[in-house]
């Protein structure tokens, strides 16, 4: 089957060529990715097959597992077990976190130079450190999880050291890949879903963990006091969410008051979102033990108020808001004073359960927000662009 091609002139602002750093006569090809008509220009940005760019994980894999090889023979372990301490899958984990960090690391740092990487531009460097941090927590719990369920399929493995040394190569191959590759496309929205994946995961260990001691039968802020088993994962997952949402903030705003400078309302937007993230951090810091409980429900209440304020107030504070989003905005308001009513008046709501319907409501509309607020700087840099 054919498909006929044309040659289509697009026209494109001074000011994004000179940003862009663009000449005359730029060749550059559409994609249609997730519904939308993407402009990509040739040699914009990095790729995982462009030359050098795939050697760097290899080689760093092989000197590593090379290293793993003598390291075992100076050890006199001839043959290492699969799980347990000094095992295998404890230095897949280990290696394969650090050598991701200093992949992800470095290529993000390298790709900072190019003008055609508008959110690596965008970053200020005082978030850099939990963006690289949150994606290495990341692989860290995807190593975890795989290491585990290896064990479970493989009890009792046992491997001389040439193949663990192999196998070790092999993991340390598709990880290190793995964090390019993400070094070179991260964006808001994959950050959007880093953030997802850090608050769903660490919850959900967090209520495993605890699963023996009918932490429901509490609520949900006892997974973070000092009775439930390892609360300074809960607690550390809180204060995680609320720097990646700085960072995501900070980004998201940096971007969008080059359509709208000058604007008050977007400041104010921007400050009650950064409020609402160091408020969700400080829920962390004081967890509900005896001697911070009343501050701890002071900040979960303040939190409650700063959601609310922000589902009031979007009608005057986001530019060119849709009525779809206000009415989704209303309803969830509506659905957290309903669940209000059920907990405290009708009594028919549990504490625990009012706080993960209230949590999962807040948390998915603030999620939407911030997707709203990048839809709304892809779309003024589209209405820029005419064919």
């Amino acid at each position: 089957m054919e498909t006929e091609t044309k040659d289509l002139h697009l026209t494109i602002p001074a000011e994004i060529g000179e940003q862009l750093q663009l000449k005359d006569q730029t060749s550059a090809k559409l994609i249609v990715r997730r519904g939308r008509l993407v402009i990509q220009f040739e040699e914009s940005r990095l790729t995982i097959f462009q030359k050098g760019v795939l050697a760097w994980p290899v080689v760093m894999a092989l000197l590593v597992s090379i290293g793993y090889y003598f390291f075992c023979g100076w050890q006199h372990n001839n043959y290492v077990k699969l799980t347990g301490d000094y095992s295998l899958a404890t230095s897949i984990i280990i290696v394969g976190v650090i050598m991701g960090i200093l992949l992800f690391a470095g290529f993000f740092i390298r790709d900072r130079h190019n003008p055609h990487n508008q959110f690596v531009q965008n970053v200020y460097w005082r978030n850099f450190p939990v963006i690289v941090l949150s994606f290495a927590l990341i692989l860290a719990l995807v190593l975890i999880g795989g290491m585990w369920l290896l064990g479970m399929m493989f009890k009792g493995a046992v491997f001389d050291r040439f193949t663990a040394s192999i196998i070790l190569f092999v993991f340390g191959v598709v990880t290190n890949i793995a964090m390019v590759y993400l070094a070179l496309i991260v964006d808001a929205s994959i950050l959007s879903t880093v953030l997802i994946l850090v608050i769903m995961s660490g919850v959900a260990i967090s209520m495993a963990v605890n699963n023996q001691r009918y932490w429901w039968q509490h609520n949900l802020s006892f997974l973070g006091t000092s009775n439930a088993s390892s609360g300074w994962q809960f607690n550390a997952t809180l204060i995680f969410a609320a720097l990646l949402t700085i960072a995501l903030v900070d980004y998201l705003f940096v971007s969008l008051q080059r359509q709208f400078p000058k604007s008050r309302r977007l400041w104010v937007l921007r400050g009650l979102l950064t409020l609402t993230a160091v408020d969700l951090g400080l829920v962390g810091v004081f967890p509900n033990n005896a001697n911070s409980h009343e501050i701890h429900d002071q900040f979960a209440m303040f939190l409650v108020y700063l959601i609310i304020g922000l589902i009031v107030g979007v009608r005057w504070l986001l530019p060119q808001v849709t009525k779809d989003f206000l009415y989704l905005s209303y309803g969830v308001g509506v659905a957290l004073v309903i669940a209000e009513i059920l907990f405290q008046i009708v009594g028919y709501f549990s504490l625990t359960a009012f706080e993960i319907v209230a949590f999962v409501l807040a948390f998915g509309w603030l999620l939407m927000l911030l997707e709203r607020i990048e839809n709304l700087i892809d779309e003024g840099i589209d209405s820029k662009l005419t064919l």
